[in-house]
C-alpha cells in the first residue's frame, strides 16, 4: 500500500470512529422505538376490542352537509378552534349550466395498512387490534412525520396539546357500546357504523351488497371507511375546500361572519 493510500485510509478511520461516538452520545429519549407503555400494559383502551373490526360507511345521497357531524365531533373531543377531526367540505361539480352541489365527509379513514404507523418515531401512533388507529398524546413528540405520511390529510396539529391528532372513532365512546358523536348525530342516516367482520352488522350488509368505494385507493392502505354514491368527480377534489357560502361572502365584499344572524 502506497504512503498516500495508507494515509488516506487512517483518516477515513478517524471520520468513521468520529462519527460513532457522536451516535452513541444521543440521548436514548430520543432513541426509535415501537413500544407504547399502554399497549404493552394491555390498557383496554390501547389493546381495543379483541375480534372486531370498525368500519364506517357513507351514504353520499344522504348527506345534506349540515355540520351537525362537526358540531357533534367538537363538543365530544374537546377539539380545538380552526382544526376538525371531521368536517364536510362541500363542491361545486359540473359546469354551468349542468352544475351542483356535493358534500363529501371527511374522517381518519382507520386504514388496514396505515402508513402514519410506520413512520412514527415513538410508538404513539398504532392500530388496536379492532382496527381503530390511535394516537397516544403522552409520548407523541409532535415530529409531524404520521401528518406528512398520511395520503388522505386526515391529522392536524392540535394547538392544544402540541401533538398529532386526528379522528379515533369516539374509541372511548364504542369502548362504552355507544356509536362515533358524528354518527349519533348524522340527521340523514348518512353515517352507518359498526362491525365488519359481522356478516349481520348493516355496515358488512352495505359494503357487500352494494357499491362501495375509498378515497384514494391507489394509495394502497386499504381504509376501513367506505363511501356510497361516489362520485368520480369527487375523488379529484381537495380534502378541505373553503365553504362555498364563505366564497360568496368574499366575492361581494361581505364580512366572514359565518354562522352568524347579525346583518
Amino acid at each position: 500500500m502506497s504512503n498516500v493510500r495508507r494515509i488516506f485510509v487512517k483518516r477515513l478511520g478517524a471520520v468513521v470512529a468520529a462519527a460513532a461516538a457522536t451516535v452513541a452520545t444521543v440521548s436514548p429519549a430520543r432513541a426509535f422505538s415501537t413500544r407504547n407503555p399502554g399497549r404493552d400494559a394491555k390498557d383496554p383502551r390501547y389493546v381495543g376490542q379483541e375480534g372486531k373490526r370498525w368500519g364506517m360507511v357513507i351514504d353520499l345521497s344522504k348527506c345534506i352537509g349540515c355540520q351537525a357531524c362537526t358540531a357533534a365531533c367538537k363538543a365530544e373531543n374537546t377539539i380545538p378552534d380552526r382544526v376538525f377531526r371531521t368536517w364536510v367540505p362541500e363542491y361545486e361539480l359540473g359546469r354551468y349550466p349542468r352544475v351542483r352541489k356535493a358534500f363529501l365527509p371527511q374522517l381518519c379513514n382507520h386504514c388496514e395498512k396505515p402508513s402514519c404507523v410506520s413512520v412514527c418515531p415513538t410508538g404513539a401512533t398504532f392500530a388496536r387490534k379492532d382496527g381503530v388507529v390511535v394516537v397516544d398524546s403522552k409520548i407523541c413528540w409532535g415530529c409531524g412525520y404520521c401528518l406528512n405520511a398520511c395520503p388522505y390529510d386526515k391529522r392536524y396539529f392540535n394547538p392544544l396539546t402540541q401533538v398529532a391528532d386526528k379522528c379515533t372513532y369516539c374509541a372511548h365512546r364504542i369502548d362504552e357500546g355507544l356509536l362515533p358523536a358524528c354518527v349519533e348525530s348524522c340527521v340523514g342516516g348518512a353515517r352507518i357504523f359498526g362491525d365488519l367482520n359481522d356478516p349481520k352488522s348493516e355496515v358488512s350488509r352495505l359494503v357487500s351488497s352494494a357499491p362501495s368505494a375509498v378515497l384514494n385507493p391507489a394509495s394502497g392502505t386499504r381504509p376501513q371507511t367506505y363511501y356510497r354514491n361516489l362520485a368520480g368527480e369527487l375523488q379529484a377534489q381537495p380534502p378541505g375546500p373553503p365553504i362555498l357560502d364563505d366564497l360568496a361572502r368574499k366575492r361581494d365584499g361581505l364580512p366572514a361572519a359565518e354562522w352568524t344572524t347579525k346583518a
